[in-house]
Formats: structure tokens, C-alpha cells, sequence
């Protein structure tokens, strides 16, 4: 199956401690690892077998951040990088050459960091509904505005509205504050991951070194909780 353009295509942990991180994950969601492909610093968690998402201790050497990241598919980084800046988005890294693709990170103009890859995505990862070990929401300062941008530079359907119901694969949420003191409150791309007790993970994450984001909601979507690594990356479980 093809990933097409301007669909997710993977997510990936910047972190400055790989050897750490892994005993995290893989303690409090069970999650197992292997080399990546790209490169050695690059590693693919799995869970059952399937690939879950990346761990990039390289992001170390260039300063950045732990941090959860969303990528997205592109035919043409430089021309979806253009687009970024045009629209009011920062570019922050690249176009850079990544293994056997180009990447590119930046944030959108209410301040939510996320990443775009152009080359071969695995065809084997999802996010959105059914099986999919993850999914996504765009927490956002300006639902209509942010639709338009990605709209533009991804070739998401839209048309400014604020709806994202149109969108695929991908939720849209508006009250993001940029600025807050809370991240969690701030402009983001929320990467949450499925499993089988929300509420259940909390101490095993509080106990390796983790804290609490969020208390466990009930939405729509099911039950959630957001949470932070030893390292601070912010991510979200929900019930599978």
C-alpha cells in the first residue's frame, strides 16, 4: 500500500538519551526496538512486531529538543518548505538529506512543530482510525486558519472554515494558547498512541521517571492521558 503525498507517515522522538528513552517506552508501554534503516543513530519502536514510531538520539548534536514529531509525505520538500514560509510557517531544519530521503522541520504560524519527509514512507504504519497504532490532533490556537495552511501545504481539502472533518487521518482542535506555561496548552501536534488501559500506564510512567500532563478523560475518542517522559517529550495514550 502507497502512503500518499500529504498523508502522516511516521512519528519520531527526539531524545538525548536513546539507551534511556528505550527502557522507558518499552517498560511502561511494552514497546520493543531495532535498528532503523536510515542510519545508526536511528531506531524503530515496535509493538507486537508492528512499527510504532522513531527514536532519533542524533537530534542531540543539533540542539533540539525531546520531543514527539509528526511527519508528513511530500513529493517536493524545497517546494513544501517555500510553501511553509510563504504561508507564515518556520523552517527551522532543512531541507536536509536524511538517508534515503529529505527532511524537513519546521512549525506551523500558531506555533505547533511538526515535520515533513519526502522518499519512501512504511507502508506498514498508520495513523488515523481502526488498527492504527496512532493517531493524531492538531491542537491549535486558529482552527480555520491552520486548516488553510496545511491545506496548502499538504493538499488538504479545506476551504478556511475551521472543519476538520475533511481532513484525513488527522483530527482538528481548537483553545491552544501559544505562550502558555502549561506545553500541553500550547499550539501542538498531539501523538497519542493506543493502548488497552490509559489510567493503567499513569504509575508505571510516574514510577520510571514520567509525570502527569493530563488526568484521564473521557472524550469522544475514548479514554486519554497525556503525559511527559523523563526527558519532558509530551505524548498522549488512549484507549485501543
Amino acid at each position: 500500500m502507497r502512503v500518499r503525498p500529504g498523508a502522516p507517515c511516521w512519528v519520531s522522538l527526539t531524545t538525548h538519551d536513546r539507551k534511556a528513552t528505550e527502557a522507558f517506552y518499552g517498560g511502561v508501554l511494552g514497546w520493543s526496538f531495532e535498528d532503523g534503516a536510515l542510519a545508526p543513530e536511528f531506531r524503530v519502536a515496535t509493538a507486537a512486531g508492528r512499527p510504532v514510531g522513531g527514536v532519533n538520539e542524533a537530534a542531540a548534536a543539533r540542539g533540539l529538543p525531546a520531543r514527539w514529531t509528526a511527519f508528513f509525505l511530500v513529493e517536493d520538500a524545497d517546494r513544501a518548505a517555500e510553501l511553509m514560509a510563504e504561508r507564515g510557517g518556520t523552517v527551522a531544519v532543512g531541507p536536509l538529506e536524511t538517508g534515503s530521503g529529505r527532511t524537513v522541520l519546521g512549525a506551523d504560524p500558531c506555533g505547533a512543530a511538526f515535520g515533513l519527509w519526502q522518499g519512501e514512507a512504511p507502508a506498514e504504519w498508520g495513523a488515523g482510525a481502526g488498527s492504527a497504532p496512532v493517531e493524531l490532533c492538531l491542537r491549535t490556537c486558529d482552527t480555520g486558519a491552520m486548516e488553510a495552511f496545511y491545506s496548502t501545504v499538504l493538499g488538504w481539502p479545506g476551504n478556511g472554515d475551521g472543519d476538520g472533518d475533511r481532513w484525513p487521518d488527522v483530527r482538528l482542535r481548537g483553545g491552544a494558547r501559544p505562550g502558555d506555561a502549561d506545553p500541553g496548552a500550547c499550539p501542538r501536534w498531539e501523538i497519542a498512541f493506543r493502548v488497552a488501559d490509559p489510567g493503567g500506564i499513569v504509575p508505571a510512567a510516574v514510577h520510571s521517571g514520567g509525570a502527569v500532563g493530563s488526568a484521564p478523560e473521557e472524550v469522544a475518542e475514548g479514554r486519554r492521558v497525556t503525559l511527559y517522559d523523563p526527558h519532558g517529550a509530551l505524548f498522549t495514550v488512549v484507549g485501543a
